[in-house]
Order: structure tokens, then C-alpha cells, then sequence
């Protein structure tokens, strides 16, 4: 049982609560509405917290398993706090842009990878120091770009065991490539998304920054308490050995 706990208030005071203009809304999100005020859609929050809950105990129990979970979120009020999260809980993340493969080509995009490592390896060796000033500009143009759209992922060896995602509408690729693969899918599910598309549904606002930041924080510390129970388990079969 995880430790990370949610409140209501929590919730609340993090403008969970607001989905869009009623017009604009998906009918399959009916079951997570409570009311419509001034035109806009109102979350129940106790079927959020039940939502989040269940997601954090998946995630948990994924990182124990020594599952790999990709933080997505490349929306401006997202960016950085994907970043910040998935790096706090050691977990790979896509918070600029989501390349077409990541998960459906993924021997692809591994190379791409792969070709980052090289490049910072050499570039921290010294070995392009007898290249031209105008080649090193070009190297260094090369290791932006390709940081810039994979650095999140240096550290995944494999497919992820399950991705997270902020605003479903705006990563539908990375939605629809999980799918393919069979992978879960958990999200941050607002009102004009289709919670069809999804394993774990976390009904709330994906625009407010602090709804944002709190949901994201919590899966964040989910994982990190799953990867102490796979380190602790890890080092006990060493023992064993």
C-alpha cells in the first residue's frame, strides 16, 4: 500500500476541479462530471481522488517490478514540471516534442539515443578538438537537437512498462503508439478527452498548473517508492547469491 496520500481539499485548492465549456466536452466523460457552473463542466472530485489513487498504486507497483514509466507532457504549463518530477523519481520523460516511434519503432529511435550518448561521451573526451571551429558548431547544433527531443530518454535501455500523460487530446500520438504496443496508459483525463483511450483515469483540470503540478507530483513520488521497494528487493537477492 502506498504511503502517498491525496485530499480532497488538495484537490480543490489545486483547481483539480474545472473542466472545460460545457459545449466542448466528450460524452464518455459523463460518469466524472458532478455539475456544469457558468458554462463550464465540475469535476466530482471524490471519483478524481478515487482515480488518482488507483493510478499511484499501479505506478508503485509498476516501479517495484522494475518497470520503466515515461513521463509525457509537452504543453508550456507541462514542460517543466514533467521535467522536474520525472527526474526527481529517476524515470524517463518527453517533455518538448513526442517523436512519431518512440514506442511503435523503437529499435529507431534507440539508435537516436544511442548517437546522443556517443556524441556527449566524445565531446567530453576532447576528441573534437582537432575538428574545425565551424564542425564543432555543427556537433554541438547536432547534441542540442538531438537532447532537446531524446535527452529524457538516455537512461531507457527498452519499451516503457507503462506511460504517464498530461492532456490526452494534446498527446494522442504517444496515446495511440501505447495502445499498439499494449502498454498502459495512465493520464490526467480532462473533459473534452476520451476516456476510452486510457488504463488509469485521472478525471481533472490539465490546463491549471497547479492541478498539474499536484497530480504529477504524487505519480512522481509513487514511482520513486516503487524504485526503494525494487533496490531493497534487488539487494536482498545479491545477498542471497
Amino acid at each position: 500500500m502506498s504511503k502517498v496520500k491525496i485530499e480532497l481539499k488538495d484537490l480543490l485548492d489545486a483547481g483539480a476541479h474545472f473542466g472545460h465549456q460545457s459545449h466542448r466536452w466528450h460524452p464518455h466523460m459523463e460518469p466524472y462530471i458532478y455539475d456544469v457552473r457558468d458554462g463550464v463542466h465540475v469535476f466530482d472530485l471524490v471519483k478524481t481522488k478515487e482515480g488518482l489513487e488507483k493510478a499511484i498504486e499501479f505506478v508503485r507497483k509498476t516501479a517495484s517490478l522494475g518497470g520503466e514509466i515515461i513521463f509525457v507532457g509537452t504543453k508550456r504549463q507541462a514542460q517543466a514540471i514533467v521535467k522536474e518530477e520525472a527526474l526527481k523519481a529517476d524515470m524517463p520523460y518527453i517533455s518538448e516534442r513526442w517523436m512519431g516511434g518512440i514506442i511503435t519503432n523503437w529499435d529507431h529511435i534507440k539508435l537516436s539515443i544511442e548517437k546522443l550518448k556517443d556524441l556527449k561521451e566524445k565531446k567530453e573526451a576532447g576528441e573534437f578538438k582537432k575538428y574545425t571551429k565551424k564542425e564543432n558548431i555543427l556537433i554541438d547544433r547536432e547534441i542540442a537537437r538531438l537532447e532537446r527531443f531524446f535527452g529524457g530518454l538516455a537512461d531507457l535501455e527498452d519499451l516503457p512498462a507503462a506511460i504517464f500523460v498530461i492532456d490526452v487530446k494534446k498527446e494522442k500520438a504517444a496515446v495511440r503508439e501505447a495502445a499498439k504496443k499494449e502498454i498502459p496508459v495512465v493520464a490526467i483525463v480532462d473533459s473534452n478527452s476520451d476516456p476510452n483511450l486510457v488504463d488509469y483515469v485521472i478525471p481533472a483540470n490539465d490546463d491549471a498548473v497547479g492541478s498539474i503540478k499536484l497530480i504529477t507530483e504524487k505519480i512522481g513520488l509513487a514511482a520513486q517508492e516503487g524504485k526503494e521497494l525494487f533496490k531493497k528487493k534487488s539487494k536482498k537477492a545479491i545477498k542471497k547469491k
